[in-house]
């Protein structure tokens, strides 16, 4: 098949499926005498596969080590779970980061009047932030948002 009944098939965009090609991740395409890829079943599998641990969040080293763990029948279901409990705790400490971002900017919009005054303590918190503070994109969660703020 070609790559574009393997994305159809296996919920993978054809550009990911390049992608992943090119990084390694899944085994390169057979090609056809025209030079068009071409693809088994088992492609697919692999892709529906790589589709599922992308969706619970895994990175594509993690995603390697699965493929890895996956293909050897004498793995150990203990390295598997690791890998599952990993993801889970950084899952985890995101969700705690979000959560007290959220709860930080709940705080300041319930502070702020929202009438046609200019006064407006968001706007106030956000300038007054340390001119050190790293971009939110940067930030370790570990360090609260509250606490960045000032709140």
């Amino acid at each position: 098949m070609n790559i574009g009944d393997a994305a159809n098939r296996s919920g993978v965009s054809a550009k990911m499926i390049r992608y992943y090609e090119r990084i390694g991740l899944i085994p390169t395409a057979s090609r056809t005498a025209s030079g068009y890829r071409e693809y088994e079943p088992r492609d697919v599998h692999m892709l529906r596969f790589i589709a599922r641990a992308r969706d619970l969040g895994f990175s594509v080293a993690e995603i390697t080590e699965l493929l890895d763990l996956w293909r050897d029948k004498d793995r150990r279901s203990a390295d598997v779970k690791a890998l599952a409990q990993a993801r889970i705790r950084d899952l985890r400490h995101k969700i705690a980061h979000l959560q007290d971002m959220a709860d930080t900017l709940e705080e300041l919009a319930n502070a702020c009047a929202g009438n046609e005054r200019p006064n407006c303590p968001i706007l106030q918190r956000l300038e007054t932030l340390d001119t050190d503070d790293e971009p939110l994109s940067r930030r370790r969660p570990e360090r609260g948002f509250k606490e960045r703020i000032g709140g």
